[in-house]
């Protein structure tokens, strides 16, 4: 059994295209599927773009931090030496 979206029944849907073939022609019809299939097609690769460019971003941004991260990781070292040396001495 198919499920159809929006609890459309079949005799609803048999009039929808019915509506259709009156309408637009049936020589009409897949072109304007195969226009649809296009757009779709369109904007699936734009969002997989967009979602690309975000991955990037995110990814140029972990490396920036990790960098921050490890310079900051190199001073608190050095500062421990420095004052692990005077903590000694009190």
């Amino acid at each position: 059994m198919i499920a159809i979206p929006f609890f459309i029944s079949g005799a609803e849907i048999a009039f929808i295209i019915f509506i259709l073939v009156m309408v637009f022609g049936a020589d009409k019809i897949p072109d304007i599927a195969r226009g649809l299939g296009k757009g779709m097609k369109m904007l699936r690769n734009a969002s997989n773009d967009i979602k690309g460019e975000i991955q990037k971003s995110a990814d140029k941004q972990g490396d920036i931090t990790r960098e921050v991260k490890g310079e900051m990781d190199k001073v608190k070292e050095d500062i421990d030496e420095i004052t692990g040396s005077i903590k000694r001495k009190f």
